[in-house]
């Protein structure tokens, strides 16, 4: 198995710290960021397989993040991180594509064990994209050809 990056993003800096250190002494590449905003250029910078997003942030929410994220990154799961009063929020949010969601405070077992699922997810859904790629170039060779040229001629 690949090694995992995970976004965390949380507004409160120490949940997000002490999630952090926990996450990465079970092996978990971990990136963190405070805001909604912060976490869009942290997934167009870096490769990231799993985000845990809190619902409830200021300026852009969970549920408004997740939206951005879906839309440039559609391969990229989402765990909802919610308290027990946004639990809603939550399930909305998996009606957007989050993959699921948690309810804070949970158990970093629980929450390494939700990540990994998502993550086995993802990279399932990229196996199958890249066997269906493989096959089109099997059956059909010359299109790989084919391909070449329309983007030659758009130069």
């Amino acid at each position: 198995m690949k090694n995992l990056h995970l976004l965390l993003v949380d507004d409160e800096k120490r949940f997000l710290s002490t999630t952090r250190q926990l996450l990465e002494n079970r092996g978990v590449t971990t990136h963190t960021a405070e805001r909604g905003r912060e976490a869009l250029r942290v997934i167009n910078d870096t490769v990231i397989d799993v985000v845990l997003l809190d619902v409830k942030m200021p300026e852009m929410d969970g549920i408004a993040t997740l939206r951005k994220i879906k839309q440039g990154h559609p391969l990229v799961e989402v765990i909802m991180l919610t308290g027990h009063a946004s639990v809603d929020s939550a399930v909305d949010g998996m009606r957007l594509g989050a993959f699921d969601y948690l309810v804070k405070p949970c158990e970093i077992d629980e929450m390494l064990n939700k990540v990994k699922q998502a993550f086995m997810k993802k990279q399932a859904t990229e196996e199958k994209i890249q066997k269906v790629n493989v096959e089109r170039i099997i059956s059909h060779p010359l299109a790989v050809f084919d391909k070449d040229k329309d983007d030659q001629s758009g130069d």
